[in-house]
């Protein structure tokens, strides 16, 4: 069973709802205000920024300015938006696209889960779901070296973080930090791994995850969620496992209120281990 499914708007090059008159649009518009409003949700945020490929973005004239995915200099102070999405901002000189695709392009600084999918020389490459491998080399594990190998096969799952990409090179990745410590990085054992949209994948980083605060008086479980839409999940039992991913895999659009019924109601349905 499906629940709570997501309805999708198409809006057309001038800007107008495709196969609707402005009347038709209005009350639809009306219409999801009171459901709004009779779910206890908030209001939408009106001071939202989309942009659209190409879109200059404007920046501030002073101050320390970086430039995460989905935004690129064009030249001296100018910057456009290379995808479609949301402009978000932190504090006043850190700008980035925040986008929903199921698509991976990794950046400098992402923290990605990826399989293993070979092996030449003292280099392993890994599947995180780019265009192309990336590669990770067997002294960037906690406490590696030549004599005490990581063992990694073949199949195997990784929590990395991309230290080197571009559009020109192999994503280059590492599971140690800048002290040599892996801090949570290096292989998953068991679990089970899923795909999903990189909008989810941001949301259950997040420590306000209204999902994960419906589940955590249910039920024990570890999650990983890349920032290349992978996300990992371990349960005490392989029912719990199950329980678990049924409910982050449909809990992309929903709030608090939403999340906490459904998992009550999930619940009826799969008993915990």
């Amino acid at each position: 069973d499906q629940f709570y499914p997501a309805v999708k708007c198409v809006e057309n090059n001038r800007g107008g709802t495709t196969g609707l008159t402005t009347a038709m649009a209005a009350t639809a518009a009306g219409g999801g205000k009171r459901k709004r409003k009779e779910r206890g949700e908030p209001p939408r945020d009106k001071g939202v920024s989309v942009v659209l490929p190409g879109e200059e973005v404007v920046l501030p004239v002073e101050g320390n300015i970086v430039l995460g995915p989905g935004i690129r200099r064009v030249g001296g102070d100018k910057a456009v938006a290379s995808k479609c999405g949301v402009l978000r901002t932190r504090g006043s000189g850190a700008f980035w696209i925040d986008t929903s695709s199921r698509r991976a392009v990794p950046a400098t600084g992402d923290e990605v889960i990826g399989t293993v999918v070979g092996k030449s020389g003292d280099v392993f490459s890994i599947d995180v779901g780019s265009a192309r491998s990336a590669t990770l080399n067997f002294l960037r594990f906690e406490g590696a070296t030549k004599r005490n190998r990581p063992n990694i096969n073949i199949g195997d799952l990784v929590y990395c973080r991309v230290v080197a990409a571009g559009k020109d090179i192999e994503p280059e990745l590492s599971c140690v930090n800048a002290q040599n410590k892996s801090g949570g990085l290096g292989k998953l054992e068991g679990g089970y791994m899923f795909r999903c949209s990189s909008g989810l994948c941001r949301s259950l980083r997040s420590r306000q995850s209204p999902i994960l605060a419906a589940l955590s008086p249910h039920v024990a479980f570890e999650i990983v969620a890349g920032l290349n839409g992978r996300v990992w999940v371990k349960g005490e039992a392989p029912q719990d496992t199950i329980f678990v991913y049924n409910a982050l895999k449909n809990s992309e659009h929903m709030t608090a209120a939403v999340s906490e019924a459904f998992v009550k109601q999930l619940m009826t349905k799969m008993p915990l281990g």
